[in-house]
């Protein structure tokens, strides 16, 4: 990733494509220019045999320095994070338990309201031997850090292999990513990266799962096709280097990811995803005059676009800095404090030899409260909605039993 930072002249961007198509036996989609003079340019290649690579080359000779499974170990731990590294249904449990997060939230603030009463409210009460030290401990870390834990299990929904999908189909329908653009086109490897097992062009083997850097909204946006004519011949080798210079005249700031187009009507893309959400743009240039076909920026995102696409700088800890990664941080910790508190609760107030579920809420307004949370979250989020229906017909089974035994 790192090179000696020298006052020689960069090689053309063609000749960093084919040195690394060549060391290879590969096709470059991307390359990442960094904005730094002693960081290698990063490119994303395809091998032949379908395996996608993250390879580094020198810019100041065009040299390979060498390559990695695609993403290298940070991608690795972003599967495992959403446990797509396990296929769709590992990662249903993961929306399933954010679900059930936001359930939890609901619920734990309309238990946790005063209603009159002091203790366990703001303060904890007792010493850890005893029940109420780690109901009070529950009661008041999840009072302080409930917003928190709530906008990270919804934040984290766009990524969901169920919710996330059709949300992002739906936004990309209803042009609520951006301006729809003058043409709809998808390059073909995209669609290989949204429907994992379609083969790609020129390839033997299956596509596996590339995704594209480019912002959440704008993954399954269409891109504008360049023009053909009668006279129009096929891009040579400069045609990278002429569009690389359009981005840079066009003021589109390092690092920025440049995708190639697709065949003969396929548009260079280039992305700029700094950290800050309302920075980001995408420009797309004609493969073969690089003019201008579209220039997008935050300002220009749909409504659903700009809201996920916040959510997920900050949930990621990227949009306000250092104190943006410690509250989420804060949250994380919280979570954890209030999964073992709430284990320790139930084992201290167990009946022998049974789970010792909580009987239901005497009040029916309570009860009417903690209903209308649940259903109104199973119908946002279906996979919770399904597992509370299966939790209710489970309940009820439960029931039939020891009624028959008595």
């Amino acid at each position: 990733m790192d090179v000696q930072a020298r006052t020689a002249p960069r090689v053309s961007a063609a000749t960093l494509v084919e040195n690394v198509e060549r060391g290879l036996g590969g096709k470059v989609l991307q390359l990442t220019l960094s904005e730094r003079a002693d960081e290698s340019v990063r490119l994303l290649v395809r091998e032949h045999s379908g395996q996608a690579l993250s390879a580094f080359a020198d810019p100041y000779d065009g040299r390979l320095l060498g390559a990695i499974h695609y993403g290298g170990i940070m991608q690795v731990v972003r599967k495992l994070h959403s446990l797509q590294l396990f296929g769709f249904w590992a990662s249903s449990i993961v929306e399933i338990a954010a679900g059930w997060a936001i359930v939890l939230v609901g619920t734990g603030v309309f238990l946790w309201w005063p209603r009159g009463r002091g203790g366990g409210v703001l303060r904890v009460r007792g010493r850890p031997a005893q029940r109420m030290f780690w109901r009070d401990l529950h009661a008041v870390t999840g009072a302080f850090t409930a917003v928190v834990i709530l906008f990270l299990a919804v934040t984290g929904m766009p990524w969901s292999m169920f919710w996330g999908d059709h949300v992002q189909n739906w936004v990309a329908a209803a042009n609520l990513y951006e301006p729809p653009p003058p043409v709809k086109v998808t390059p073909g490897w995209m669609l290989a990266m949204d429907m994992p097992g379609m083969s790609m062009p020129g390839m033997d083997m299956p596509a596996d799962d590339v995704k594209p850097d480019r912002p959440w909204a704008l993954e399954k946006a269409p891109v504008p096709e360049s023009t053909l004519t009668s006279d129009t011949t096929a891009p040579d080798g400069a045609s990278l280097d002429r569009a690389l210079a359009q981005f840079e005249r066009m003021g589109l700031r390092r690092p920025f990811t440049v995708t190639l187009p697709e065949g003969l009507k396929g548009a260079f893309v280039g992305d700029y995803r700094p950290d800050r959400v309302e920075d980001s743009r995408t420009i797309y240039l004609d493969q073969y005059t690089a003019k201008a076909l579209g220039d997008v920026g935050f300002p220009q995102w749909g409504v659903g676009a700009k809201a996920i696409e916040w959510g997920i700088a900050v949930h990621q800890g990227q949009e306000y800095g250092g104190v943006n990664r410690y509250v989420m941080l804060l949250g994380c910790i919280a979570i954890v404090v209030l999964a073992v508190t709430s284990v320790t609760m139930w084992w201290k107030r167990r009946p022998a030899r049974t789970l010792g579920m909580p009987p239901r809420p005497l009040d029916p307004k309570a009860e009417r409260g903690l209903l209308t949370i649940l259903i109104l979250v199973g119908l946002l989020y279906p996979l919770v909605g399904l597992t509370l229906i299966l939790a209710l017909l489970a309940e009820a089974g439960m029931q039939r039993v020891q009624a028959h035994r008595k």
